[in-house]
């Protein structure tokens, strides 16, 4: 299954009554598997939780390491980007160089490495003195 495919069929299982804003992401692993999620949200934290960060946690809970690419969808004017917090989660299992799609539903696509998408990322390199 393409990441498109998997990141429409699960944006279509985010609970977002609140703010009816479906965001749906999909990752593909070094394997080659894909793991997908959507947003959830609820009433004590109607932003909820973020479609990258379930479908990283699926992955993390699978005992897989490594994302090679990302997509992530949502009915915008725009492509949406993954939040700061996601960024940071990708970065923790994409190489530098690992391509993470951003689309709307209408097909508007900007893709990034992911160097660019979080230049100057913390890493375990940060951590090489302790």
């Amino acid at each position: 299954m393409s990441l498109l495919d998997a990141a429409k069929a699960v944006r279509e299982n985010a609970y977002a009554p609140y703010s009816n804003f479906k965001v749906g992401a999909a990752i593909r692993t070094g394997s080659g598997e894909v793991f997908t999620g959507c947003n959830v949200e609820n009433v004590a934290y109607p932003e909820g939780t973020c479609a990258e960060a379930g479908a990283i946690a699926a992955m993390a809970a699978s005992g897989q390491r490594e994302i090679t690419a990302a997509l992530v969808i949502a009915d915008a004017p725009m492509p949406v980007t993954p939040c700061g917090g996601c960024r940071q989660k990708l970065a923790e299992f994409a190489k530098a160089d690992a391509v993470i799609t951003m689309m709307t539903t209408e097909g508007k696509t900007l893709s990034m490495t992911m160097a660019e998408l979080l230049p100057g990322a913390f890493t375990n390199e940060h951590m090489d003195n302790t």
